[in-house]
């Protein structure tokens, strides 16, 4: 069994670990559902009937407020008679979206600031690291909150936007992606930069060093490959926390602006038709359902990339 496993790459043998693993697999496999569903449905409504597009239009007002759920909308329908169903899948694309660009972002800068704050050492080191320690200092969400609230006070009174409302809300989106991304690599630096100190001294690195090879190349080619599972590991849990930021944030009204959705925009529109007389439970009930079901399974997700990377595991 050993001598079968020497010829195996170290991605095949996580991949052989990771499908053990049913409880990530069932996760992937609904992200997967989810994505599909949420490509599709677009697709749907273009190719479907006149009767059927305008029914499920997420922008389509129409008498039917309040309509619980039942054959025509799967999840009811809103204050003005939107099809809840498609604004779900369709807020759903500017939630990922932001959970996505967010995840890159993290990627991109944490591991280049945390690889070569760890690989030089010394004095580059210390200052690298002591930026993010200052930057850490500061409160995340309240960090985002002022960004959001001073740069759009600035973006509500400009000229572009005043005449054009739909720019509005995209330069709204792209605020969320600087804001959320200038605080999402702050963890991923340092849990870096940890895993390089304990590499630069390993054998392969020495003998690199050894041959004339240059710093980047020692840190693109033997440091990056092998922290590659954790790397991996840690954005699929970045994700969820960067879609759970964005869904408060909208939630709080700071976030995605009409006539724009996001999850958090939808569980507040429902939370707002909260009354003494009657709860329309479907407001809350489907939009926050496949907010923490999405949630859970990329920590799922996470969970079993962790396991399937883990160099001390065994098939």
């Amino acid at each position: 069994m050993n001598d079968v496993n020497q010829h195996i790459s170290p991605a095949q043998q996580a991949w052989r670990r990771f499908k053990k693993n049913r409880t990530a697999i069932l996760s992937a496999w609904f992200l997967a559902i989810l994505l599909i569903a949420i490509l599709a449905w677009p697709v749907v409504l273009k190719i479907s009937g006149a009767h059927f597009a305008q029914l499920h239009n997420p922008d389509e007002v129409s008498d039917a407020q309040f309509s619980p759920p039942d054959a025509q909308h799967w999840f009811g329908t809103d204050l003005h008679g939107r099809d809840v169903f498609s604004r779900v899948l369709f807020g759903a694309q500017i939630s990922l979206l932001v959970g996505v660009v967010g995840t890159l972002i993290s990627l991109i800068i944490g591991v280049l600031w945390g690889a070569v704050a760890g690989y030089a050492g010394g004095r580059i080191d210390a200052i690298l690291m002591r930026i993010v320690d200052v930057l850490y200092s500061l409160p995340t969400i309240i960090f985002v909150i002022v960004l959001l609230t001073t740069l759009g006070e600035i973006i509500k009174q400009s000229h572009f936007v005043q005449n054009s409302p739909a720019l509005g809300s995209s330069l709204r989106v792209m605020l969320l992606f600087i804001g959320l991304g200038a605080v999402s690599w702050l963890t991923m630096a340092r849990i870096v930069r940890g895993q390089v100190l304990s590499l630069r001294t390993r054998a392969f690195v020495e003998a690199s060093r050894a041959l004339g090879a240059k710093p980047h190349w020692i840190i693109t080619r033997h440091i990056i490959p092998n922290i590659l599972g954790v790397v991996i590991t840690y954005l699929a849990l970045t994700m969820p926390a960067i879609i759970l930021y964005e869904s408060f944030l909208s939630f709080l009204g700071l976030g995605v602006e009409a006539p724009m959705a996001s999850w958090g925009t939808l569980i507040s529109e429902g939370v707002s038709q909260i009354n003494p007389i009657r709860i329309y439970w479907w407001l809350i009930v489907f939009p926050g359902s496949i907010l923490v079901s999405t949630l859970l399974a990329l920590n799922f997700l996470g969970d079993g990339l962790r396991d399937a990377w883990d160099v001390k595991s065994r098939t």
